[in-house]
Parts: structure tokens; C-alpha cells; sequence
């Protein structure tokens, strides 16, 4: 499977852009040289196959052991924009949404547990469908007011919550006690989460990934111009990042 090539083209070729009718300000603006290959990581918090997908690139970049920097940060997107505070029940979700009866909702999550485990995620039982904007804006805040670290460890957490221990991520509570547990600002957290601090700005971030031709998650985006899309092996990413960063020093 060539991710770095022919499954880059619905996005940075022009004439299939325009098919597609699919703006192009995002994907093709030109990156100026930097030292650290930027990875955007565009997922949901209450995706599966994103809690695989991360942790899978993480053992990936573990392999690739520092032979050449990378900074990983974490866009919005919400799978569930529209749901309600109390939630939905996950198989009759599902069942509306995809069609999905529950021998195959079942099925779909025994192939999920195997491929968490393979990667070290575990995942638990989930019984409801939650929404997951606040979460956002507790990333958005952690992305750009505290550190690169901080927002990793607290998309982990949110993960691990949710898919790893059935909690609510878009419950007051649960939020606060994930920001605390990680030893972050509970006090700004809170703040954050009785108004409406970076809800503009998770809303515009969104807007601008799905403009740019990002319609599933998770999606991986490098340096701004390459997609390597869905929730893909170590070997996959390792192998797609090794040849973006050859590619981009002239090997």
C-alpha cells in the first residue's frame, strides 16, 4: 500500500481537487523548511479506531528512535457534533447510524480489542455515545496555552477514559478530574469549561480540516501536504514517515 503517493492525490492533486469541488488553501500551502517534521494528528475522542490509530503512530515514531525530529500535535474533529448532553445508547447508535446490527457491533469490537491490544491499548466496555466538544476545547487549551506534552498526555487520558473505562468525556466532572490526575491548572480547566473560551476556535479549526478534504478520522497530516489516512500499523506509519522524511531531505 502506497499511503505516500497514490492515496495523497484525492487531496494535492489540483484537477481532482476541483472534481471534487474540495478547497485546497490548507493541504497546499507551502511549508517553509523547519528542522522537526510537523505530524497533525485530526481525530475524535470518541472514535475506536482513533485510540488505535494514535497509539499505533506512537509505536512507530518509538522505532523511528529520533532519526529525525517530530513535533505531534492534535486537531478537532467531532464525529457526533450534534449530540445531545445526555448521550445515546451505543448499539442503537450505531444500529441508525451505520446500520449495524448488534451481532456486528459486537464483531466490530472484538476486532478493535485485538488491535488495541496490539498496539498496548485496552479497551473496555462502552455503552453510550457522548459529546465530546468540551473535550476539544480542554485540548485546544492544553495545545496552545500549556505544551506539546501536556496536550499528548491529556489526549491519551480522554482516550483511555472513554474507550478504556466507559467515563463520560464530556462530563464536568470527568474532565476535571482527568485534568487533574495529570497534574495540569484545575482551576483553568474549569474556567474554560463554564464558558466558552476556544469553542470559536475548535469550531474554525474544524471547519478548516474538513475544507481541506478530511471527512473521516483518524487522519494523519504531515508538514501540512501529506495524508496517511485511517488507523494504519506501526509498520505502515513508520514506513510512510522514513519515506516523507527522505523525500523532504533530498535522499
Amino acid at each position: 500500500m502506497n499511503l505516500v503517493g497514490d492515496g495523497l492525490r484525492d487531496l494535492l492533486d489540483p484537477k481532482l481537487a476541483r472534481r471534487r469541488r474540495q478547497p485546497l488553501r490548507l493541504m497546499l500551502a507551502r511549508q517553509p523548511a523547519k528542522a522537526a517534521m510537523k505530524i497533525d494528528y485530526v481525530s475524535d475522542i470518541a472514535c475506536p479506531w482513533c485510540a488505535v490509530g494514535l497509539h499505533s503512530l506512537e509505536r512507530a515514531l518509538e522505532r523511528i528512535d529520533g532519526a529525525f525530529p517530530v513535533e505531534l500535535g492534535f486537531q478537532p474533529f467531532e464525529l457526533n457534533p450534534d449530540m445531545a448532553p445526555e448521550g445515546a445508547d451505543l448499539v442503537q447508535y450505531l444500529g441508525r447510524r451505520y446500520g449495524l446490527a448488534e451481532p456486528q457491533v459486537r464483531a466490530n469490537q472484538a476486532a478493535l480489542r485485538e488491535r488495541g491490544a496490539a498496539v498496548g491499548f485496552a479497551f473496555g466496555e462502552r455503552g453510550r455515545v457522548w459529546n465530546t466538544f468540551d473535550a476539544h476545547r480542554l485540548l485546544w487549551w492544553a495545545g496552545h496555552e500549556l505544551d506539546a506534552d501536556a496536550q499528548r498526555r491529556l489526549k491519551l487520558a480522554l482516550l483511555a477514559a472513554y474507550h478504556g473505562d466507559g467515563r463520560n468525556p464530556g462530563a464536568r466532572d470527568v474532565l476535571l478530574d482527568i485534568v487533574g490526575r495529570l497534574d495540569l491548572d484545575t482551576g483553568r480547566a474549569a474556567a474554560i469549561l463554564d464558558g466558552d473560551e476556544f469553542a470559536a476556535e475548535v469550531r474554525a479549526a474544524e471547519q478548516q480540516w474538513r475544507e481541506a478534504g478530511i471527512h473521516s478520522v483518524p487522519s494523519v497530516v504531515v508538514d501540512g501536504r501529506h495524508l496517511i489516512q485511517g488507523a494504519q500499523t506501526p509498520q505502515v506509519y513508520e514506513q510512510a514517515l522514513r519515506q516523507l522524511a527522505a523525500r523532504s531531505q533530498g535522499t
